[in-house]
Parts: C-alpha cells; structure tokens; sequence
C-alpha cells in the first residue's frame, strides 16, 4: 500500500483501434455499437483457419506528426507507429505542452509484445536459405546467403523495447523509462508502475500504455497454429462475444492506448482537466487459475484505493472470449466483488490488442466517466450460467465512483487497477475545457 501523499491522476488518454483513432471516434464507435472486427484485408487470409480480425484500416502515422519527426517511421514497425500515434493523440487530449514539461520528470512506460517482421523483409533471404533436396532451412546457407539479404536494421526495428523508445526520443522523455513484455497484461503492468513512478516521486508526468499488432500474417499463422481462436468466418463481427454460451475463442486485433498520468498538482498548477484518479493498484499469480488468485488481486487494489464493492461502478473485464479464461475471471470476479457487479467486455467491439489490450480498454471506462454512460457489450446473447456475471447488452448510467480494470495471461499472471472518477474525489481543475480530438 502506498503511504505517500502523492496523487496520480489522468489528464489524457489517446487510441488507435479498429474502431476510431482518437477520443472522439472512439466514444462514437462504443456508443452506437460499431465494432472493428471483420475478413482480414490487409494481405489474403484464406488459406488460414481463421480469416478475420480486429485491424486499424487506412492508418498512416505520417498524418499525426510533424514534418520533422516523420523520418523516424522509417525504422519503426507498425507496433511503435500505432503507440507513438497514440501518445501524440494523448498529449494533445490533455493539452500538455511538453516543452513546459522538466524532461527529467517525464518518463514512458509501455507494453509490448513480440513486433512481428514484414515478409517483405525476408522475401530474398528466405529462398535462398531452403536446401532443395529437403525442402528444410539449411543453416549453412543461411549464414552464408541468406542473412547478408536481411535489412541491416531488421533486428533493431523488431526488438520489443523499440516501443517505448521511440515514444520516449519523439516527446524527449528523459525520466523513468521500462518496457514491459507481459502478453496481454503488458500495458496494465505499464499502467501500475508508472502510477508508483509518480506516488514515490520519481517522475511528475508519465505517458503509459502499450501497443501491439497481432494481425499481421505472421502472428495470425502463429495463433492459428497454436491458440484457441474463434472459427466465425461467416460471421466476424459476431465472433468476440466474452461470458457468452456460444464463444468458440478469442479474436485478434491491433492497436494502442497511452494515458497521460500527472502529479495531481502539477496538473493543477497548468489547470488540467481530470478525467479521474488512479488510487490503487495490484498484481500476482493465480497458479492453479482457480480464480483465488484473481480475486485477492482485486481486494488488494480496493485496499490500496480506499475502496469499497459498493463503490465499483463497473468492472472493465479482461473478457478474452474463450471457454477457459472467461470461466476463470468469472470465478474471480465473482469471489471478490460478488455475483451483482455490473460488468463491461470491451473486447466484444475490437477483440484482443495484445500489450495494447488494457490501456485501449481502461480509456472507454473512462471516457464513460466522462459522458456519464457506460457502452454496451457486444453480442451478449446468451449469458453462460457458468460465468454468472451480470454483463449488460445495452448502455447504463454511471452511478458508482470507481471502475476496476482487470487483466490476465493464459500462464495465470493478472493485476487489477481501480480509478476514481473526479467528480468523487473533489479534484477537478477549472479553465480547461473539454476537449476531443479528431
């Protein structure tokens, strides 16, 4: 538990999802029930099992910086350009200019997960490396032929911490900087140490969140071959469909979220708008997936929040959409927060984001802090009474001061982190109007 008197709280937040980049489109999207998922159209899916997925169509990262910063693309993969988008999106959301920032004092941490390489990059060195008598790569000739075909900064462009660097060198980030490479909980672990970075006074202003790509060919072969994706190639937008009976697995996407957490009162001194306070925070391991795990999870970040069941508004679901993984975060859920905890599955709209999962997710809960409304989870047709969770097909009203954000990973990793909305707690500063970007 935290003892010291500083406060986190969030000030921006930016996406880039199959369903809007940016605050605005976003919030459209969840509020009239659009999902992103649909036929994989960025290369040809149809030799694979499954088709489909969650992708960030027509994205060009050009069209979000400036002149100068836009020779830097050049050497990041598609996992660093959706996440350096997001955190230019997240900074202009919450009208930071980071010129008045002490870059000692503003650090990045991020999630990601594996950054898959483009066939293109292997298109020479591939063939030339097959020994023809086996049809098996021959070691020999790839060292000898095929690696000196690779780009010279192939290996640099693909190693997970790229991410965070790249945001970090754009925003002349200069303090505390991490990488987390967590799977899916990637960029809720990220979320949970940046919040300690401000706490123990490390850093005044965090950019935190994640991102990832796992509809590429290469991540869609992979999980293919060795996850239990959903088969719904006749029905893609109704694929993703978390606590529900007839889920036959989890969908794939791609995209990022970055929150701006900041000092609650270096964000007063500027007259920051406060979205919410990020008051409590935990992580662990449920061995034997038992739900236990989880549930102590959650009552740790209550603790830490001051917090009582009675003051969730809502449970902002890791919802993976599998049989088992639902099964269990019902189970942990239910064991912590009780059976009545109304509970929102954003994953329903994009499916999974990998290390960008949380962050994307956290941002419609607290968007729905905002507006007041919480969006509805897609395709709950029929609740599975073996995951007794009270998930709602239509949008409600926020009643409730706080959300729970949780997250986990097929080993049993999870974290739950608990925000309280602003109006709650008495903090919200004057002169900065709400703003939504494009």
């Amino acid at each position: 538990m935290t003892t010291s008197s500083r406060r986190a709280v969030i000030t921006g937040l930016g996406v880039v999802t199959p369903i809007g980049c940016g605050a605005g489109a976003f919030w459209d999207s969840l509020t009239h029930g659009r999902g992103g998922v649909r036929r994989i159209q960025t290369f040809d899916p149809s030799e694979l099992p499954t088709q489909f997925g969650g992708e960030v169509l027509d994205f060009d990262a050009r069209q979000y910086l400036d002149k100068k910063d836009r020779k830097r693309l050049n050497v990041m993969p598609r996992s660093a350009q959706l996440a350096v988008v997001a955190s230019q999106l997240a900074l202009t959301h919450a009208a930071l200019d980071k010129e008045r920032v002490d870059p000692t004092r503003f650090g990045v941490v991020f999630g990601a997960g594996l950054l898959p390489t483009l066939m293109s990059e292997l298109k020479d060195a591939a063939p030339v490396s097959i020994d023809p008598a086996t049809g098996g790569v021959d070691l020999d000739r790839w060292g000898e032929q095929g690696i000196p075909l690779i780009p010279p900064m192939w290996m640099l462009s693909h190693v997970p911490n790229m991410v965070a660097c790249h945001v970090s060198i754009l925003h002349n980030a200069q303090g505390p900087l991490n990488s987390i490479v967590q799977s899916d909980l990637g960029s809720l672990l990220a979320l949970g140490e940046a919040y300690r970075a401000i706490v123990y006074n490390r850093a005044d202003v965090m950019l935190t969140g994640g991102g990832d790509t796992l509809t590429s060919p290469f991540n869609l072969a992979r999980f293919c071959l060795f996850a239990p994706l959903s088969r719904r190639n006749d029905q893609p937008t109704r694929a993703s469909r978390p606590f529900d009976r007839q889920r036959d697995g989890l969908v794939l996407g791609e995209g990022a979220g970055v929150i701006v957490l900041e000092e609650l009162e270096h964000a007063r001194q500027r007259g920051a708008r406060i979205i919410a306070e990020l008051v409590g925070f935990s992580a662990g391991f449920d061995r034997e997936r038992t739900g236990t795990g989880l549930a102590r999870v959650i009552r740790n970040a209550l603790t830490e929040a001051h917090a009582e069941v009675e003051d969730v508004d809502h449970v902002n679901a890791h919802g993976l959409s599998t049989v088992p993984d639902d099964l269990w975060e019902s189970a942990g859920l239910r064991e912590a927060l009780g059976a009545g905890a109304p509970v929102f599955a954003p994953k329903s709209y994009f499916g999974n984001l990998g290390a960008g999962s949380s962050a994307v997710e956290l941002a419609a809960s607290l968007l729905a802090f905002e507006h007041d409304s919480v969006p509805a989870t897609l395709n709950q047709e029929e609740p599975d009474p073996a995951c007794p969770v009270a998930v709602s097909g239509v949008s409600r009203p926020v009643t409730r001061p706080c959300v729970v954000k949780i997250g986990t990973t097929e080993l049993g990793q999870c974290a739950a982190l608990v925000c309280r909305r602003n109006q709650e707690t008495g903090i919200r500063s004057q002169g900065a109007e709400m703003r939504h970007d494009p």
